[in-house]
């Protein structure tokens, strides 16, 4: 079995080049280069001739593994290992400041991935263009993120995506036509003076849970009523959903609640 720096006997205890590779998850090959280049050069030899590390070895190593991690070619980290003014503490300094910069940039690139993924899990894979004419001036993928931070813990909104991620073009053209069909319907019932509680408006509020179950997800009446209820709370709903008929969300929100009701 590989020993290991924890393993040691005591501080002089020396280290063969395997037992260096095993514990340090360098190559052998590796450890030989580095000697080979004046990089890291063993203390020590057995009496065959063979490599043997001391702890101050596995010091250096530790430090040229950072900062090849970093990025710096093997003659700058011999540069900078081999300068006989560092402070073996500025090293550490200098490293945790590369390391903080580091990771600001991957932070910066973990959002922008994020922010991708958010629009791939909404499922609208489409080109600007394809979302003009499929959605309007509507982008779904603006509220991917807060879609994900209001539903993303429920089985809905899992479940929504699990769908979405196969819809083509054609499909969201589909879908838009009927959410379409049945604000007309909406329309019409209020232009024409009906109750949102008629059987009527509550027909069509059926036909809008039913709608959002075939394409999305199990829309029970309670999420439904959810729904109806942001239709009004939401300024950006009440906005969208008005331009077809002032009033039409106050409208479509009455009769889903009355629809749900008479199914509780």
């Amino acid at each position: 079995m590989c020993a290991s720096p924890a393993s040691a006997e005591s501080p002089g205890r020396l280290y063969s080049v395997g037992e260096v590779a095993g514990f340090t998850g360098v190559t052998v090959r590796t450890l030989h280069h580095y000697d080979e280049i004046g990089l890291l050069a063993p203390s020590a030899r057995s009496r065959a001739g063979h490599r043997r590390y001391g702890d101050a070895d596995l010091d250096r190593l530790q430090q040229i593994l950072f900062y090849r991690e970093l990025g710096f070619p093997l003659d700058e980290v011999a540069v900078l290992l081999d300068d006989p003014d560092a402070d073996p503490y500025e090293h550490l300094r200098r490293q945790h400041r590369l390391l903080a910069t580091r990771i600001e940039k991957l932070e910066q690139m973990a959002a922008a991935v994020r922010a991708a993924m958010e629009a791939r899990k909404m499922g609208i894979n489409l080109t600007p263009e394809e979302k003009f004419e499929v959605f309007g001036d509507f982008d779904p993928d603006e509220y991917a993120e807060e879609a994900q931070q209001r539903w993303g813990d429920t089985e809905a909104y899992r479940e929504s995506l699990r769908r979405s991620a196969s819809y083509t073009k054609q499909d969201w053209i589909r879908i838009q036509e009927e959410g379409d069909e049945i604000a007309r319907r909406f329309v019409a019932l209020l232009e024409a003076g009906e109750d949102p509680d008629s059987e009527a408006a509550m027909d069509v509020a059926e036909e809008h849970r039913q709608l959002i179950c075939r394409n999305h997800y199990d829309c029970t009446y309670e999420i439904h009523r959810g729904l109806a209820e942001m239709y009004i709370a939401d300024e950006r709903f009440i906005r969208n959903i008005d331009k077809l008929k002032p009033g039409l969300a106050a409208y479509q929100r009455a009769a889903i609640l009355a629809n749900a009701a008479r199914h509780s």
